[in-house]
């Protein structure tokens, strides 16, 4: 059945064809038709080669209408600021514990914030945390002293972003469920996040692709003048 839906949703689909944001959006929201809300995902083939340290995208971006999916959210941090951590809605919290938790393969969440001083005990966790994009970061804002808020805005909406090899971004922006008016702001404050993370080393032609699709639907290429 799954292969008949996705046939069907296909249909009207022109894969060469560069649809505007809003056509794409209209055609993703008709296609949705599993039994949950499915998730929007945007991705971007970007003119960079991520190899290249002056040539890495990577940022994070609060979507105006947040992303309609329950945040998990782990915390590297001790005493007050494990207190605050928790008191912000931090789903788990930890030191020495956590890390061994992790290294253990228990990786239940999907936001990983520390403090600055947990960062030599989580730099152990790169080989587990960094293919999941899950490293904290100070250029994120996922390595910070001022928990409260970087709790908030992970639970909020924020999402990270970071360039894979092949130069590729890619997001959940939203539920199929969502207004399409929704779903493009977010799209568009994304691609701005984008955009204005573009490297010093980026040459010609930056934002090359734009693609959307839904969980169980299929890709519709954008036209990426209409998202910036």
């Amino acid at each position: 059945m799954a292969g008949k839906r996705f046939k069907n949703a296909m249909e009207g689909v022109d894969r060469k064809e560069l649809y505007t944001l809003a056509d794409a959006v209209s055609m993703i929201k008709e296609r949705a038709t599993a039994k949950f809300d499915e998730t929007v995902e945007v991705s971007m083939n970007l003119g960079v080669d991520p190899r290249h340290s002056d040539q890495m995208v990577r940022g994070v971006v609060t979507l105006p209408n947040g992303t309609g999916r329950d945040v998990r959210v782990a915390v590297f941090a001790k005493d007050d600021k494990a207190d605050e951590a928790k008191a912000a809605g931090a789903d788990i919290v930890g030191a020495e514990d956590l890390m061994e938790k992790v290294q253990g393969g228990e990786i239940n969440f999907d936001r990983c914030i520390a403090t600055p001083d947990m960062m030599p005990l989580v730099g152990r966790l790169g080989k587990v945390l960094g293919p999941r994009n899950l490293m904290p970061n100070p250029k994120t804002g996922t390595v910070t002293m001022d928990v409260k808020a970087a709790v908030e805005a992970a639970k909020g909406g924020a999402v990270s972003f970071r360039a894979e090899k092949a130069g590729i971004v890619h997001a959940g922006v939203g539920k199929a469920s969502f207004d399409a008016s929704k779903l493009e702001e977010n799209i568009r404050a994304f691609a701005d996040a984008v955009n204005k993370a573009k490297p010093s080393g980026a040459k010609g032609t930056y934002l090359k692709r734009v693609a959307i699709s839904s969980t169980m639907g299929p890709g519709v290429k954008i036209d990426p003048a209409s998202v910036v």
